[in-house]
């Protein structure tokens, strides 16, 4: 009988072991070969497995200047944009600081996994997806369908898809019919300072958590990380003595750190292997976040969970199982940030 026992404790135990050398040796050959395959249409790399993001391709102005096809007029254009993205967020910060929500329209998009496109919410201009938008736009268009979009509803046009360059057209172009026209977001006096944080902040932060993420080496991943941390931690540093990157202004410079700030302790700090600390961590950047969350109409544009949706179930390559997580809590952003009084004290020491 207790042979029989033992026989049977044995066959239960075997029952529960793990696979052997040789599956999991093929299973993870497979896996690495698919998600290569994957990766490379998700993220193209260079050689030493860098990820590349791709350049914008339509780079038109909305401008004044006598000749020029795109005028600034209320009402004739609109902002396609995906909640969870960074990148579109900027158009929709930028859009609520200057009091333009009756101005420039804004319609939805959401990503696809099955897809893999962003497909509109509702359908417009006779398209589903925005692929097709662009196809609408430029008959025969093969490049790559991102968000945010400028979309001309007179000419049926886009007029611009790279961000950086939207939101300065919002804070620009757009004065005479804007609620809030005397705020500008890059004075001509602090360009030079704003440009500086931007060319440095957008590689190492705003595209570095995304070099992270979609490393595929080794060393292309730890080269982005500790660029990544470099920056936070100098940023950090920064704003012991000043409340915004370029003292006391809230520039454009701001609205596109905060951007992926937002994100960071949603997304990137576990889904992209951004691990070294949380933004709550800091002392000084975790109080600038929540200084800029609560700017007038700010927090309205941020989406919890279409972010989490956005990159945890729709990166298949990086999360198969499309698990969304259930935290976390983002409560603590309406805390007080006592940054009012910081650069004026040192002003008037």
């Amino acid at each position: 009988m207790q042979d029989k026992d033992l026989k049977n404790q044995k066959t239960k135990n075997k029952s529960k072991s793990l696979p052997s050398g040789l599956i999991v040796r093929s299973g993870k050959f497979v896996w690495t070969t698919l998600w290569h395959i994957m990766m490379s249409s998700l993220a193209p790399r260079n050689k030493s497995g860098e990820y590349i993001r791709p350049a914008s391709q339509f780079r038109n102005f909305i401008s004044t200047e006598a000749g020029n096809l795109y005028q600034p007029q209320a009402g004739r254009y609109r902002l396609y944009v995906g909640l969870g993205c960074p990148w579109a967020h900027r158009t929709l910060v930028v859009r609520s600081l200057k009091g333009l929500e009756d101005v420039i329209s804004v319609s939805i998009v959401s990503p696809s996994p099955n897809e893999g496109i962003w497909v509109l919410n509702q359908e417009e201009e006779g398209c589903r997806t925005l692929p097709e938008l662009y196809n609408l736009a430029v008959p025969g268009y093969k490049g790559r369908a991102t968000v945010p979009v400028l979309w001309d509803m007179q000419n049926k046009a886009i007029v611009n898809n790279e961000s950086s360059e939207i939101i300065v057209m919002l804070n620009s172009q757009f004065k005479e019919f804007a609620t809030n026209p005397t705020l500008d977001l890059y004075p001509e006096e602090l360009r030079e300072q704003i440009d500086s944080w931007n060319e440095k902040i957008y590689h190492t932060v705003n595209n570095g958590v995304y070099r992270c993420g979609f490393a595929q080496t080794q060393a292309a991943y730890d080269k982005a990380c500790k660029e990544l941390f470099a920056t936070l931690d100098e940023i950090d540093a920064v704003l012991k003595t000043s409340r915004y990157l370029c003292a006391d202004k809230v520039t454009l410079a701001d609205v596109r750190l905060f951007t992926t700030l937002f994100r960071f302790d949603i997304v990137y700090y576990g889904l992209f292997k951004c691990n070294r600390h949380r933004i709550v961590d800091y002392q000084n950047l975790g109080a600038y976040l929540r200084d800029l969350y609560q700017l007038p109409g700010v927090a309205n544009t941020c989406d919890l969970e279409s972010v989490k949706r956005d990159y945890y179930g729709n990166l298949f390559p990086l999360n198969p199982g499309g698990i969304i997580p259930y935290g976390p809590d983002i409560t603590n952003l309406m805390e007080p940030h006592h940054r009012e009084s910081i650069g004026k004290k040192m002003a008037d020491s």
